[in-house]
């Protein structure tokens, strides 16, 4: 997103996207061997238990795989790869200071139709050597991925670029939910919203199970996908996420849409299967 070749200025494009400059000059330092195989434990855990703290993260490490790790690590650990605990509270995710927090608009609200709410999340994916993040645009009622974006950092850019994708493709929701995380309360992410007239909703300390559908998506991705191959570079794991996604959408079948596939339920098609003679 950012151009360096364009006529502003890079200091200049980032505050119009409201990116952090220095994120566009970082490289990521290498992690140790060891963190990383920490990383990819911790969540393969979270995966299996979302509740989980990092004071259990810790108990599990221990009984499960014999290592003794301190809290404190596994915290840092947890915000690099951009988790918290799935529990009611007061504090759902790490917000940053200034940024303009909205209300939550789906209690009690019956979701029947496409295009009437859209979600998005961003997860973790390890690589052989190193790790990528993952941002997913979902539609809620038919649990289809309407876009996605993987990056080497943590920013708002590669977010912004897959709302704008799935705006561009697939119109536009009434409303938007996310968590408070900081890429989805950037001003660069509202304001592609604002924009196009959609509704923002954010989770609050009572709406923390909202997540639960499109983390059953990253467990799924995982589990079915990247904890069975080893992606050498970003390239490859652009190219497996993305022939996941597409059998995802076009063929793996939910047991919650009436055994029907995303596409089946957010494009109007014939639902659920084939009929035997």
């Amino acid at each position: 997103m950012i151009d360096h070749n364009h006529d502003l200025s890079v200091a200049r494009q980032c505050v119009l996207l409201d990116v952090n400059r220095s994120s566009v000059y970082y490289r990521p330092k290498e992690l140790s061997l060891e963190n990383e195989r920490l990383m990819r434990l911790i969540d393969e855990i979270y995966l299996e238990y979302p509740f989980k703290g990092s004071r259990r993260l810790r108990d599990v490490l221990l009984a499960r795989h014999g290592i003794c790790v301190n809290r404190k690590r596994i915290r840092r650990l947890m915000r690099l790869l951009g988790l918290t605990a799935l529990h009611p509270g007061p504090r759902t995710t790490h917000r940053r200071k200034g940024y303009k927090i909205y209300p939550y608009l789906l209690g009690g609200m019956d979701i029947e139709r496409v295009n009437q709410v859209w979600a998005a999340d961003v997860t973790y994916i390890p690589m052989s050597r190193g790790f990528v993040y993952l941002v997913a645009i979902m539609d809620w009622h038919s649990r289809r991925v309407l876009s996605w974006r993987v990056s080497n950092t943590m920013d708002v850019s590669f977010c912004v670029e897959a709302l704008e994708e799935a705006i561009g493709k697939c119109g536009r929701p009434e409303i938007f939910n996310t968590d408070q995380g900081s890429q989805f309360t950037s001003r660069g992410f509202t304001g592609v919203l604002k924009r196009n007239g959609i509704r923002i909703s954010m989770d609050g300390k009572r709406s923390w199970m909202d997540n639960v559908f499109i983390e059953r998506l990253w467990r799924s991705l995982k589990y079915e996908e990247v904890y069975l191959k080893a992606y050498d570079s970003v390239r490859s794991a652009k190219e497996g996420i993305g022939e996941w996604i597409d059998f995802y959408n076009t063929r793996r079948r939910h047991q919650g849409l009436d055994r029907s596939t995303p596409d089946q339920v957010y494009y109007g098609l014939p639902r659920g299967l084939p009929k035997v003679a």
